[in-house]
């Protein structure tokens, strides 16, 4: 059976912010199906045989006045994954406490070394909502406690809270491929007390944890965050992120609404990762 062959889309964005991420999510539903985010903007792919000439004439944000993005594309016989993701994915420390790195980086003098494949899957620490959550985490005492990684993208928030001490941890995404991405790194690290499903928040009904984080997108939050509130223990922890400051309010208004009261958040770019209590 011969390789398909690709095209790549090589797109150049000012800001980078929230304009990325909206480009990401259109050219997916167009039918691009994997993304390489890079300094200055995003890789896109698809195959040959899915593209049409107008693929690009429902791409919305390329025709606001608001971003600056410039794209050239080109033909490719064959296109090795991991080698595009390696050329872009440099290894971070975060509160120079956890480090997220790839098999092939050097081992940091870091408490907490996360070692992840993260291909396709979104999560590999770069992003200000990982980023943020990771330092949520990092403050929190996670020893003895049942956590669910909502949203799990590479599972790297599940590995961390593993390392945190959590006796058992619950990894969900609806996305398949991250769902099999979560299943090799949680082996990667090691991790024994973390389980992965695929799915999504109907998966929560009948279970209980002490520290739900969920990292996904403003509307599914809003929608689940009731499903969050009735699967938490008294006193439980619940950290938000995947949503811009001015989102703030209104996700913080529909937590108080299921008697979650506000911590704290971190702010980063604009995205923010907040704190909420069960009470």
């Amino acid at each position: 059976m011969s390789n398909p062959i690709y095209l790549g889309y090589y797109f150049k964005v000012s800001p980078l912010q929230p304009a990325t991420e909206i480009l990401i999510a259109e050219l997916g539903y167009a039918g691009f199906e994997s993304f390489v985010e890079t300094e200055d903007g995003v890789n896109a792919f698809i195959q040959k045989e899915e593209w049409i000439h107008t693929i690009l004439d429902d791409i919305h944000v390329l025709n606001t006045n608001e971003f600056e993005i410039e794209y050239t594309s080109e033909e490719i016989e064959q296109v090795n994954w991991n080698i595009e993701w390696e050329k872009n994915f440099n290894p971070i420390v975060v509160d120079n406490l956890c480090s997220v790195r790839a098999p092939f980086h050097d081992k940091p003098d870091a408490k907490f070394d996360i070692v992840i494949e993260p291909k396709m899957s979104f999560g590999t620490g770069h992003h200000e909502t990982t980023h943020m959550m990771i330092q949520q985490i990092l403050k929190t005492d996670l020893r003895g406690k049942k956590v669910l990684d909502m949203g799990c993208g590479t599972g790297v928030l599940a590995i961390l809270s593993e390392m945190k001490g959590a006796s058992a941890i619950d990894a969900i995404d609806i996305d398949n491929w991250c769902y099999l991405n979560t299943i090799e790194n949680i082996e990667r690290n090691n991790c024994i007390h973390i389980k992965a499903y695929e799915g999504n928040v109907s998966l929560l009904s009948g279970k209980e944890y002490d520290v739900i984080i969920a990292n996904i997108n403003r509307n599914i939050l809003l929608n689940d965050i009731q499903s969050y509130a009735k699967s938490l223990r008294a006193n439980g922890i619940l950290f938000l992120s995947g949503f811009y400051s001015e989102d703030f309010d209104m996700i913080t208004e529909e937590c108080l609404k299921n008697k979650l009261k506000y911590i704290n958040n971190f702010n980063r770019n604009n995205w923010i990762a907040a704190s909420y209590e069960l009470k």
